[in-house]
This record gives structure tokens, C-alpha cells and sequence, in this order.
């Protein structure tokens, strides 16, 4: 049955054949798209399950393969300092290379593609171009799943005055990342979901592979936000939280916002005796020790109907920035200047027909 699951998929357009994969001899390939860097026999797929080795070469089976497709606020991505009051037209498709039990989007990230739902990358951006500001490679990883897609998709979008952004674990290979950059990524979102030592037994990866990327974004002048959910028992501790809120101020500089969002139980979380959910007293612990260790902008999530520490604050005097309630966004300044201390806000934001970008202004 696989068989000819496969056998129809690679009929259809929604298979290519693959960048960054090796041939090793005997008909077996090595995938170079994500830090796995998966061996795989022919007739086998790699462990996100979008990759398959047919004869000797490896195919991408979701190219184009779209599972979910919505019109999304930014603010859901999340990103906050970016574009914070658009909208950026977000699809997802099926498969990942992270084996988190708590994984919310469960339902396309722990199944393996079984057919073709196609849409090309011109009808993609057309549609973007009608509804939202941008595009969004985000629900499921990805990296995995769209990578070659995004790669033909973001030049038009550019091409079209739309921007593009990715929201991933971020474990990609130093050669994916670069031609992520090089074909027109503008913002990514990256999950830190723990601490070194401890998460690697949960999501089956290395967080220091993590870091290092979101180094290399931030290098390329790529704008960069960082969420951790954070989970009682996993990554809840002073110790942990401390940690990554000084490497964000240290490693990716203290402008990066963080993104503290409450976790609630899906898929196997249950199963491997995790609670119910995060308390809001756990995020907002988690915002102060963000912002004691000397973070900008430090934003709790997943707090319903809206929390003060959704909105953006001037890092210097306390300023309302950018008003949220829920999903609804309001940017209260016409510049990327606090309008009472008048320094410089570290946002990417458009009023009128220009678009202020914080890093250009000298």
C-alpha cells in the first residue's frame, strides 16, 4: 500500500527531485537539508517523511503539497516586531524532523504525505499578493517539506513588493540556511524549546544546532524572533529560562524579541506524564526574568483574551508602542521613534507607502 502511495505521488506534480543530497553508492543518499542529514535506502523515506530515495536519488514529495493554507495576522506567527499589524497569507503541508509529544499541529506534522494537493508557486503568490503583505512558510517544519518550494516561491514574492518569512525549529544545514537567504527570506521565527542537556530527550535534535542558525540569520541580516513554549517539568526553571533570555541578549543582541507562550497538552503529552497546561503566573515569570537579563522586548502568549505584555513598550521609557488585544494590532507611531523619549525603536513597520526598518536608519 506505501508503495503505491508513493508510486502516485511521484506521478504527480507535487514530487521533484531534491537539492543538497548526496549520492553514497549502493543506491543509498544522504539528505543535507536539515542537521539529521538522513541516510536513506532506496525505497525508503527520512525520518520527516517528506524525502524519498527512488532509484538512487532523493525526491521531495511536497513540493507545492499544501495541507493547510490561511491568511494569518502576524501577530499569530508569532511576529511582533515585523510588520506587526499585517497579514502574510501561510501555508503549511505534512511531515518534521522533530519528535516533540506536545506538538500542536500533530494532526499534518506526525503524517506522512499521502497525496497531491498542488498549488504552484505562481497561483501562491498571486493569491498572496490579493489577501495579505507577505508570505509564511510555517504549521508543520517547514524546512523539510517546503524548502525547495519556498526557494521558488520567495523571488516572485519579492518580485511582487510582498516579503517572506519562515516559522521553524530551525535546524536546518548552514547550506540550507544560505539559500534561504540568498532567495529572499526576510524574517524567521525560530523555536528555542529548552535548555541543553535536557530537551535533546524530547525533541530528539541539538539545541546547540538551534543557536548556531539563529546566529547565522541575525548575521545575514535576517530579522529574527525567538519563542520558547514553555512547559512545566521541561523547561520551566529559573535556571533554564535565565539561560536562554541571557544567550538572546548575548549571542542574537538584546532587540530580539522573545516570545514566553503557555503550553497546553496535545498529541502524546499526556502520554509522557506532562501536565495540563502552563499556568499565566509561569509566562509572566518567565517575561521578568527575560527582561531582568536585559531584553527589549520580552512578550508573554497564549493568554487569552490579551495580556499588557502582548503590547510593545519603548525599551527606555515604557512607551505604548504597538497596542494588541488578541489578534487585533494597532501601531501607534507614524516613526521608528518613541514619541516620548525619542529613541530609536528597534521595529520594521509600514506607514503610508514606506516601510520603516530600524537597522537602515542611521
Amino acid at each position: 500500500m506505501g508503495n503505491k502511495i508513493v508510486e502516485k505521488l511521484l506521478e504527480s506534480p507535487c514530487a521533484r527531485e531534491a537539492l543538497l543530497w548526496e549520492d553514497l553508492g549502493n543506491n543509498r543518499v544522504r539528505c543535507y537539508v536539515c542537521e539529521r542529514r538522513c541516510i536513506i535506502p532506496e525505497g525508503m523515506r527520512g525520518m520527516c517523511g517528506a524525502r524519498y530515495n527512488y532509484g538512487g536519488e532523493l525526491y521531495v514529495l511536497t513540493y507545492g503539497n499544501i495541507s493547510s493554507i490561511s491568511n494569518n495576522p502576524m501577530a499569530k506567527k508569532p511576529f511582533f516586531n515585523f510588520h506587526p499589524d499585517e497579514y502574510a497569507l501561510t501555508i503549511g503541508s505534512w511531515g518534521c524532523n522533530f519528535t516533540c509529544p506536545w506538538c500542536q499541529n500533530y494532526e499534518i506534522s506526525k503524517t506522512k504525505v499521502r497525496a497531491c494537493y498542488y498549488l504552484s508557486p505562481e497561483e501562491f503568490v498571486r493569491k498572496t499578493k490579493g489577501m495579505s503583505s507577505g508570505t509564511s512558510f510555517s504549521f508543520n517544519e517547514p524546512l523539510v517539506t517546503l524548502f525547495e518550494y519556498s526557494l521558488d516561491v520567495m523571488p516572485l514574492a519579492r518580485e511582487n513588493g510582498l516579503f517572506n518569512t519562515y516559522v521553524t525549529n530551525g535546524y536546518m544545514t548552514q547550506e540550507a540556511l544560505e539559500l534561504l537567504v540568498k532567495h529572499g527570506l526576510d524574517a524567521v521565527n525560530i523555536d528555542i524549546k529548552g535548555c541543553r542537556g535536557s530537551i535533546e530527550r524530547w525533541i530528539g535534535a541539538d539545541v546547540e544546532v538551534v543557536w548556531r542558525n539563529a546566529r547565522m540569520f541575525k548575521e545575514r541580516g535576517i530579522h529574527v524572533e525567538i519563542t520558547t513554549l514553555v512547559i512545566p517539568t521541561v523547561n520551566d526553571d529559573e535556571e533554564c529560562l535565565r539561560y536562554i533570555a541571557r544567550r538572546i541578549r548575548e549571542e542574537l543582541g538584546p532587540e530580539t524579541p522573545w516570545h514566553v507562550t503557555r503550553y497546553f497538552a496535545m498529541y502524546r503529552a499526556l502520554d509522557m506524564g506532562l501536565p495540563v497546561q502552563t499556568e499565566t503566573r509561569t509566562v509572566e515569570r518567565a517575561y521578568k526574568i527575560g527582561k531582568d537579563e536585559g531584553l527589549y522586548y520580552v512578550y508573554v502568549g497564549n493568554v487569552w483574551p490579551s495580556h499588557p505584555w502582548e503590547n510593545t513598550y519603548c525599551p527606555y521609557c515604557g512607551e505604548l508602542l504597538v497596542s494588541r488585544v488578541g489578534f487585533s494590532v494597532q501601531v501607534l507611531i507614524d516613526e521608528p521613534y518613541c514619541p516620548k523619549c525619542g529613541e530609536l525603536v528597534h521595529l520594521i513597520f509600514r506607514s503610508g507607502s514606506r516601510v520603516y526598518d530600524w537597522r537602515k536608519i542611521k
